[in-house]
């Protein structure tokens, strides 16, 4: 029976808690798309030595993957933080850390200026910026979970991931109008810097709000009670480990973003491959695909509150696999107008299906004791796979455009994995009352007493 409310009992506010969650992870990938976009186009001219252009991109890319080497640290810190002391302080902390260490990308001095002492600061920063995101979309998914009504877990998460469309779109509108006015030289002299700049707006509007949000009714219950666990990490691998083993590989289907957003702008654009479509023709598929995602995810995510997590994500896992074979096979061969549609159709439609709905089903494999630190965990080793797909991609194709299938074979096992981890899983889990998930099963049917909600 799920405990009723009382006069005590703090109010919901789902729609401010999906506001925070969008504006924290709007940050975080505007930091993923200007940076990843920097290592494919900027980086390996300015921060590395000159002789070798294809060793300065794979050590560009691998700069990229060095804050996914740091989000596993950085999980388990955040983690127990947040499952210990609270969703807010976490959210309010990752938001910081990440607006300071991008702002300071855009001040460093390249190879040219200070030497090797270059890209060792671009490293640094990028470790910070790993330590961030390891908690942030962790804390906003729980956030945004235990603030949401029982039947619309799916569609109020769903607004951390349409905040990652948000930033992805930001970023190549930002890029493009410099790659318009500035020339190649004023680019890499200066203009790279701006978007990094330009993230300071984003952290104060998000600071702002998540300054004002209230912690989650859940977590607040625990606390009150005083069964808060003192040390989560100890319960969550004790009674919880096999849904981290599980979110571990489901979480593989972040390679298909990266691939999508770094990879494939490198290899259409690299003089490296000979492929010649243009860095603009790839910025606009980044900003139409993005834009196509944002309109469907809150569908997909509706959609999963109905039917059940499983059948949505499973779905677009199995379709993902097919058309990034598709979608590298048409850049390859430099048919723009069709690779055009199948990255449209990839990374805003059929992608867009996992990205949708992995907050809430991720969060339905935890209680509300082990919910932040087993998602960041479990999410942040298995983005770490992620996070080096453009240096694994890199060494793959050996500067050979004819190599491109075996990173596509790659990209799409890594999908496969992805389905056969959830596929696993357990069914049903939206039916749970939030506080009841991890106490006993899904059930066939059952009314439970609302809560009142406020935007």
């Amino acid at each position: 029976m799920t405990t009723p409310t009382t006069a005590t009992e703090p109010t919901r506010t789902p729609g401010k808690a999906a506001i925070a969650a969008w504006f924290g992870s709007a940050l975080e990938y505007y930091d993923f798309a200007i940076y990843g976009t920097a290592a494919a186009l900027v980086f390996p001219d300015i921060f590395f030595p000159e002789g070798n252009h294809t060793a300065a991109t794979v050590a560009a890319f691998a700069t990229f993957g060095v804050a996914y080497v740091a989000r596993p640290i950085g999980s388990f810190v955040l983690g127990h933080i947040g499952d210990r002391l609270g969703r807010k302080k976490v959210m309010i902390g990752t938001i910081l850390l990440m607006g300071v260490s991008t702002f300071l990308v855009g001040c460093l001095p390249t190879y040219g200026a200070v030497g090797i002492l270059a890209p060792v600061l671009l490293v640094a920063l990028r470790i910070l910026q790993g330590l961030s995101a390891a908690g942030e979309q962790a804390g906003a998914n729980s956030m945004s979970f235990e603030h949401s009504p029982d039947d619309r877990r799916g569609f109020f998460t769903s607004f951390t991931l349409s905040g990652t469309q948000g930033g992805q779109i930001l970023a190549p509108a930002v890029f493009l109008p410099l790659a318009a006015v500035l020339s190649d030289a004023q680019l890499q002299s200066w203009g790279w810097r701006i978007p990094f700049w330009i993230s300071a707006v984003v952290v104060v509007a998000g600071l702002v709000i998540r300054r004002r949000l209230e912690e989650t009714p859940e977590f607040q219950a625990e606390s009150e009670a005083d069964t808060t666990p003192r040390a989560p990490l100890a319960c969550l691998f004790r009674d919880h480990w096999h849904a981290v083993v599980r979110v571990f590989f489901a979480a593989f289907i972040a390679t298909v973003n990266t691939m999508f957003a770094v990879f494939a702008l490198n290899f259409a654009t690299s003089d490296d491959y000979d492929i010649g479509i243009s860095k603009d023709t790839m910025l606009w598929l980044a900003i139409v695909a993005n834009l196509v995602a944002i309109a469907v995810i809150p569908f997909w995510a509706r959609l999963s509150d109905r039917i059940g997590r499983k059948p949505v994500f499973v779905t677009g896992l199995l379709g993902s696999a097919v058309l990034v074979v598709a979608f590298l096979g048409a850049i390859a061969h430099g048919q723009v107008a069709l690779m055009f549609v199948l990255g449209v159709a990839l990374a805003g439609v059929v992608y867009s299906m996992p990205n949708a709905v992995w907050p809430a089903t991720y969060a339905e494999y935890f209680p509300t004791s082990v919910r932040l630190s087993g998602m960041a965990i479990g999410t942040q080793f298995g983005f770490a796979l992620a996070g080096f797909t453009p240096t694994i991609a890199g060494a793959l194709m050996g500067g050979d455009a004819d190599n491109w299938y075996k990173v596509a074979l790659f990209a799409a096992g890594a999908c496969v994995v992805s389905a056969i981890a959830v596929l696993t899983g357990p069914s049903g889990t939206h039916k749970i009352p939030t506080r009841e998930i991890g106490v006993r099963p899904a059930p066939a049917a059952r009314h439970t007493p609302s809560v009142p909600v406020h935007a």
